[in-house]
Parts: C-alpha cells; structure tokens; sequence
C-alpha cells in the first residue's frame, strides 16, 4: 500500500497546477490520469498555441449558478502570476487580441513548463492509470489505483467536464461528487459552433470559409468579434460566445456592419449618390459574396439609391443591423471548448476548494460549476483554482 499527502485525479491545467503547489509546500503528491499524455486540452487549445490567460480576467467573464464564487480565488491567483511563472521558464508569447495572451511558439511550452514545475516539486505523475474506486476513510481517502490500494490524506478532483471526448472527456468527476452527496447542475456543450438545417446549409454552402466581424447578441450576452461559415453551420469567435447563452428555440441576433450607421450611410448616398446601386453599395462595405447572399435572404431588390425611400432605408438597416437565425443546434460535446454547469458550487468553500463536512475531498477546475468566456479565461480559473487547493490541502 501507497500512502501520499495528496493525490490529485487529472493531469490537466488544474491539477498539475494544484499538483506543483502542494509539491512545492513539502507534501507528497501524486497525479493520476487515465489519458496517455498530460494536458491534452492545453495542447490542442488555441490552434496549439494556447490561450493561456487573459489580462482582464474578472468574475464577470464567467458564468455559474454561484456567480460569487470564482471571486476569491481570482483576486489571490492573477493573470500576472500566471505570466511570471511563463516568463521565468523563458517561454515567449504574443498578445493577439488586447489582453489575450498565447505562446508564440507552442502549447507544448506550457505543458513542458508544468510537468519541469512538477519535477522540481517532487511530483509523481502517473498517467494511462485508472481509478477503480474511493471511499471516505477516516481523515482521508481510500484509492483503489489500477487494482492498488492507495491511502491520502487529501484528494483533489480536476478531472474537467464533457467537451471533446476525443482527448478522454467523461463523466468521472461528476459521478464521484454525488457519489459523496453533491449536487451537480445542469451540463450542456458551451463554447461551440452552430449548427443549420438543411435549407440553410445549401444556402450557406457558397460562403464556407468566409469570415466577417459582427456583434452577435444571444439571450443577455452580446460580443463584438469574427464570424466564420463553415460547411456545418456558424462558427468563429463571436458564435462560440453566443452559444453560452443559447437554449433550443432561442434565435442569435446578428449585427453584420457594427462600425457602420447604415441608415445615416444611405440617407446620405441617396443625396450624394442617387444612381449608386443598393447591391454596389452593400458589396463595398461587406464581402461581395456576402452581400450577394444577404440581398438573395432578404428578398431586396439591387436598385439606385434614389428609389429607395425613407421605409426601403429603414428596412435594409433593419436587416444588417438585426438579422435573425434560429440554430438548428450545436455541434455538441465533440467540438465543444468547455463544459457549461457541473459540481454545485454551493457546498465547496470559496477559499480552500474542499467539501464541506468532508475537508480531505476537493473539486477544481472545469469539473465546477464555473466556466469562462472565449479568450483565456477558463485557462486563468484552473490556474487560479489550482494553486488555491494546492495552497490548503
């Protein structure tokens, strides 16, 4: 039998951050996961260059039954601590978008950063390893390891949520927390494209691959950002946003010229401009194929500015300001960035991460009722969530 202060179920960002933290504090840690490679989601995140955090980082990026919850653990763990450790091991990065940081070169730098952290804090990493069973025992837990009995005196869960089962996503996490009587919320796919029925998708066919900025609005949430079509649907940043607010029926709202008073635009060219045609116009200030497309959807007429009256004017505006469309759905857990819901956050302490009325049990991570926005934020809330449960195991 193994005994070890501290066993930490998932070789993620969270639990090798948690992992580090309490190697560092003198205790013996161990990291098990069944994948056969650690971070596997740092890895493919970010276009393999990772997102790594982002500067801006407050509790307002995320979302949760508990919306107080992440609070604590981001004011003590920041963006710039997270970046300092990136700059002590000498890793470059960029900033693509104002306050979202990547590795210039690879997310393999961070993974490689991580498990050199996890060295030097006497870690033991064991991965393609399962966990066949735990159970309370005493002050501790009981762990049966493939087929090994393993005693600690505290275990952290950082098994993630469902999205991309690809790279070994399940439901473990969740099932161990109602095995110890927690609630766990509503989980569906977050951070995911759209996908269109098949009358839209022919339609759509001819603009694959064409990208565009837009405000997209869904439910309470709106977010100024590229659009992408695809061959599937509706994706880029400012439809993944969308999706976390998204429910079945629910229709996205779409601002495909955020930048341009169309109605002031047209008012004025029909003065300045009366033989320009609606169809010229539209193709100047969007791409051609698109604003073919749009005049096909909205059934409008290509004629010179001075036919369109003041009713023609607002009803073009109308169209490219809020232009509607109900997804058929998304394209769920497989492309999916994150998991939306998950461990109740009620009963877990803010501070320490553990259970309450059972102090040796600790959930972080994405297995948690708190998932993050696009652009580095769910990588900054494992970091965070990580180094506070390393800190108090």
């Amino acid at each position: 039998m193994k005994t070890y202060d501290v066993v930490v179920i998932g070789a993620g960002a969270a639990g090798l951050m948690c992992a580090l933290t309490a190697g560092y504090r003198g205790l013996r840690v161990r990291v098990v996961d069944h994948a056969n490679k650690a971070g596997k989601k740092i890895l493919m995140s970010g276009g393999g260059r990772c997102n790594f955090t982002n500067l801006a980082t407050t509790s307002a990026n995320f979302f949760s039954r508990n919306p107080h919850f992440s609070i604590s653990a981001l004011k003590r763990y920041t963006p710039q601590h997270f970046v300092e450790l990136i700059e002590r091991h000498g890793i470059e990065y960029v900033e693509k978008t104002p306050g979202q940081l990547f590795c210039a070169h690879s997310a393999k730098d961070v993974v490689s950063m991580l498990l050199t952290e996890c060295e030097w804090a006497g870690v033991e990493v064991s991965l393609s390893t399962t966990v066949d069973n735990v159970e309370r025992l005493g002050d501790g837990m009981r762990l049966r390891i493939d087929g090994r009995t393993v005693d600690t005196g505290s275990l952290v869960v950082a098994t993630g949520g469902l999205s991309i089962p690809t790279l070994g996503a399940s439901g473990f996490g969740y099932d161990l927390a109602r095995q110890f009587g927690l609630a766990v919320t509503e989980t569906r796919a977050a951070l995911v494209p759209f996908t269109v029925t098949s009358q839209w998708k022919s339609s759509l066919a001819s603009l694959s691959g064409l990208s565009c900025p837009v405000v997209a609005r869904c439910g309470d949430g709106q977010y100024r950002e590229p659009m992408l079509f695809t061959h599937r649907g509706l994706s880029g940043p400012a439809m993944l946003q969308a999706s976390s607010h998204w429910q079945p029926g629910m229709a996205v709202e779409i601002d495909w010229l955020p930048s341009v008073p169309v109605e002031e635009s047209l008012r004025e060219l029909r003065q300045s401009a009366p033989r320009r045609q609606l169809g010229t116009w539209l193709g100047e200030v969007l791409p051609r194929r698109l604003s073919q497309a749009l005049m096909q959807w909205q059934s409008w007429k290509d004629r010179p500015m001075a036919e369109l009256s003041n009713a023609d004017i607002d009803t073009v505006a109308q169209g490219l300001k809020t232009w509607h469309f109900k997804p058929a759905g998304t394209e769920g857990w497989r492309t999916a960035e994150v998991t939306l819901g998950g461990v109740d956050t009620e009963t877990i302490s803010s501070k320490t991460f553990a259970v309450n009325g059972i102090p040796q049990l600790h959930f972080i991570g994405e297995v948690l009722d708190v998932t993050g926005q696009l652009g580095g934020y769910n990588f900054q809330w494992a970091w965070a969530s990580g180094v506070a449960s390393g800190q108090s195991v």
